[in-house]
């Protein structure tokens, strides 16, 4: 029987999304299962790692009668959330998910210890060092957490955690590890070390396609694992954006601009990734985009889809309200741990269809803000941005974010663009395919797009203005609370 399916895991923030596709993009099997986050304390966000690695296994073992045609699995996951596991590869704490922003003060203190000249030298430009750093992460364990801090042995993502309990090899890649390594994809011995003890936490570097062992219980026993790397990129792949002057659109938990350009301009804000394979992305990642709808839905007592069809039956107007996002502070462009989500311009007349189309608005409102300084960074913006992910399932959505950001949205067929990302990385490293290019090219499809309305255009620019407004007026007043 032919090896021809690639199968691609993502360790989402919400759930384990698994695809197995064949040789011409075909989906021939999916996986999604949910899994807790716990919130016990403002900014404390934790999640529980074998929850991830029970629904890897029930993914592989989903794909079971398909085993003798799996060529190779690849891994994505979340990045900026942190497993501190033991000599045994056993978790001495849940992790600590990137939405967590309990360490800002630890990262405020990094952050300060930095020059801008090392910035610009290491990052390639001004790059904070944030609450979901993984040294912030480490510095406020071993500061709070000190018998935990010293029976750790290794800091783990997600997807490298999962590799080491399927394979027990301990590795990561140069991508996901963005903040740590230099523009030669190594180590910055300097800013590490600023952590006593982190360095030797960390797992070895290996290039993104790498074949980092096999898996070895299961119906996919034998089967390579490739070492994939963070959600971000692997979405990106996922969506076709795969050569320099491309950019995309990513909606999940969070939202996630990008523009893979080679000119770069320092811009606040925005991260630089070090060239990789030829492309250098610059990236904008918010901090809730679905879960934005995720918490309006549940105050509203329905699911998303309904909350969704809700604002699909209210038309927009001036007296629609204005939302900030912004409910465990805020990430590109701002980096703003204190600011927090609020609705402004309620009246006796708002309704529930009201509050979800504000909500829906609010985000695309912080996406367009980062891509304000996404173009900026990477000398100017496609005219076409490639899309996917769950947030991207909505058509009233995906139009509301072309008429708010000005630009044609081309949607992918894949529903969870990441998970296909890691399929694409598994086929270039069990030599499926040559490239990263070539893979995308054969087994990305696009099912509609997005042309932005002139008329919608005008109204959303004059209330997008009020968004920015909006935040600046309340920074003061969210700071007092800090």
């Amino acid at each position: 029987m032919a090896t021809d399916l690639l199968v691609g895991v993502d360790v989402g923030t919400t759930a384990v999304k698994a695809v197995a596709v064949d040789a011409d993009g075909g989906v021939v099997a999916n996986f999604d299962r949910a899994y807790p986050t716990a919130r016990p304390a403002p900014g404390v966000v934790e999640q529980d790692p074998d929850a991830w690695m029970d629904g890897v296994s029930a993914a592989l073992d989903a794909f079971a009668p398909h085993a003798g045609r799996v060529a190779a699995i690849g891994l994505t996951s979340q990045v900026n959330t942190h497993v501190f596991v033991d000599a045994e590869g056993r978790p001495v704490r849940p992790a600590i998910v990137w939405q967590d922003v309990r360490c800002a003060d630890d990262a405020a203190a990094l952050d300060a210890r930095v020059t801008g000249d090392q910035k610009e030298a290491w990052f390639g430009g001004p790059m904070p060092i944030d609450a979901s750093h993984a040294l912030s992460r480490a510095a406020f364990i071993a500061r709070t957490e000190p018998d935990a801090w010293a029976a750790t042995r290794h800091i783990l993502l997600p997807k490298d955690y999962c590799a080491m309990c399927l394979t027990g090899a301990c590795a990561t890649d140069p991508v996901s590890s963005v903040g740590l390594v230099d523009q030669g994809h190594a180590y910055i011995a300097d800013l590490i070390d600023l952590v006593p003890g982190a360095r030797e936490r960390l797992a070895d570097l290996h290039p993104i396609h790498t074949q980092i062992g096999a898996i070895r219980d299961g119906p996919l026993a034998g089967t390579p694992l490739i070492v994939g790397t963070m959600d971000a990129w692997a979405g990106m792949f996922g969506v076709g954006a795969v050569r320099d002057g491309d950019g995309f659109y990513l909606s999940g938990t969070s939202e996630v601009g990008g523009i893979l350009s080679t000119s770069v301009h320092p811009t606040p804000g925005i991260i630089v990734f070090a060239p990789y394979d030829g492309l250098r992305l610059h990236a904008a990642p918010t901090q809730a985009g679905g879960a934005s709808l995720a918490w309006v839905a549940r105050l509203a007592g329905c699911t998303p889809a309904e909350a969704l069809t809700l604002a699909a039956d209210t038309e927009a107007s001036g007296s629609t309200p204005l939302f900030l996002p912004h409910l465990q502070g805020e990430r590109a462009p701002l980096w703003d741990p204190e600011s927090r989500g609020v609705f402004a311009r309620l009246s006796g007349g708002t309704d529930q269809g009201d509050m979800v189309r504000a909500v829906l608005e609010g985000v695309a409102f912080s996406v367009a803000w980062a891509f304000d300084a996404l173009d900026a960074s990477a000398g100017g913006r496609p005219q076409v941005l490639n899309a996917g992910g769950g947030g991207m399932r909505s058509d009233l959505w995906c139009q509301m974010r072309a008429d708010v950001l000005g630009t044609v949205i081309r949607r992918s067929a894949a529903a969870e663009s990441a998970a296909l990302g890691a399929a694409i990385l598994a086929g270039v490293g069990c030599g499926v395919h040559a490239g990263i290019a070539e893979a995308a090219d054969r087994l990305v499809r696009y099912d509609r797009v997005f042309e932005p309305d002139p008329q919608r255009q005008a109204y959303h620019a004059e209330r997008f203005a009020m968004f920015r407004r909006l935040y600046e007026d309340l920074r003061g007043f969210n700071a007092a609370f800090g």
